[in-house]
């Protein structure tokens, strides 16, 4: 089973930005989907954005127009860059993965996570 792990967390103040990475101990290529969800203690876990072996995105209402996922197989390393953060986007930020898969589930989780990073936006 792949192993993920993110990096790039940290405080930032509002209008700011931060990009996120994941070290997948896999090829990236070889994942079906990956994605960013985050999560704030007492709310629902909600997906961010979704990346399938063919480079189709999915996003978020909330972020969409300033967060950005993408993947680079040959670092096997997936990125979110996140840009005009809100105080709002203060979350712990987890990387996914599924394989066989042929399409980026929509309605649920992703199978594989990552230990998670801490973003903090102070207005």
């Amino acid at each position: 089973q792949v192993q993920l792990e993110e990096s790039g967390g940290g405080s930032v103040q509002a209008g700011g930005s931060l990009r996120l990475s994941c070290a997948a101990s896999e090829y990236t290529g070889n994942l079906d989907c990956m994605g960013w969800f985050r999560q704030v203690p007492g709310k629902e876990r909600e997906a961010v954005a979704l990346i399938d072996t063919d480079g189709m995105t999915l996003y978020a209402d909330s972020v969409k127009g300033r967060f950005t996922i993408s993947k680079d197989n040959a670092k096997n390393t997936l990125y979110l860059q996140m840009n005009s953060l809100k105080p709002e986007d203060t979350a712990m930020y987890y990387c996914a993965a599924e394989t066989g898969i042929t399409y980026c589930p929509t309605h649920r989780d992703l199978e594989v996570w990552g230990q998670g990073t801490l973003v903090t936006v102070s207005s």
